[in-house]
């Protein structure tokens, strides 16, 4: 779920939670992205807008220095018809369900799936943990990866179908109209001589 910083850009919604203030019984966030933090994210996913954006999630503390996060994450999109080009709006609700991990832990793991990559027979690994970073988890990059995954990349109006426009090809007009003509053209010769 990690995804690289492209340049000196900020995420657009943050919402940091040091993890050494995570009490035992866990805590509940509930985050509501602003018009800003809307108008970033529609401009980084190449949406024409975000109308709406909430995220619910559960951070509960585990053995090991994990974190577990659970929750939801909502929101309303405007995007554009891969068919007929109209302005359409969706709706998004996705479930996370995320584990993060102290950096030591999750490099480790990776060593551990890298190994098991270069066998015959590969080991049975979950999937690496997220990395806690510098004792901070960002719930508001939790929420935009969720919703960036969510997206449909070909959204369609509903009752929208594509129709090929189908042309019929002109008789006239084929591979070997040349070759004909050039036949006519000679014949026509030996009939004036």
């Amino acid at each position: 779920m990690n995804r690289p910083m492209t340049g000196s850009e900020p995420d657009p919604w943050r919402s940091p939670v040091m993890v050494a203030q995570i009490p035992d019984t866990g805590l509940h966030r509930a985050l509501e992205a602003s018009t800003a933090e809307r108008q970033a994210l529609a401009d980084a996913a190449g949406l024409r807008d975000i109308l709406s954006a909430h995220a619910d999630f559960d951070v509960v503390p585990r053995s090991g220095g994990r974190i577990q996060v659970t929750g939801r994450v909502r929101a309303r999109i405007g995007q554009t018809c891969v068919v007929t080009l109209d302005p359409i709006e969706s709706e998004i609700d996705e479930e996370v369900d995320l584990t993060f991990a102290p950096e030591a832990e999750t490099r480790r793991l990776e060593d551990l799936i890298e190994e098991g990559q270069d066998d015959e027979e590969p080991a049975e690994v979950a999937d690496p943990h997220e990395a806690i970073v510098n004792g901070i988890i960002d719930l508001g990059r939790v929420a935009t990866d969720a919703l960036f995954l969510a997206i449909d990349p070909y959204p369609r109006k509903p009752g929208a179908v594509f129709e090929a426009e189908v042309i019929a090809p002109d008789p006239e007009d084929h591979p070997f109209a040349a070759l004909k003509a050039l036949q006519d053209n000679e014949q026509g010769k030996k009939k004036g001589k």
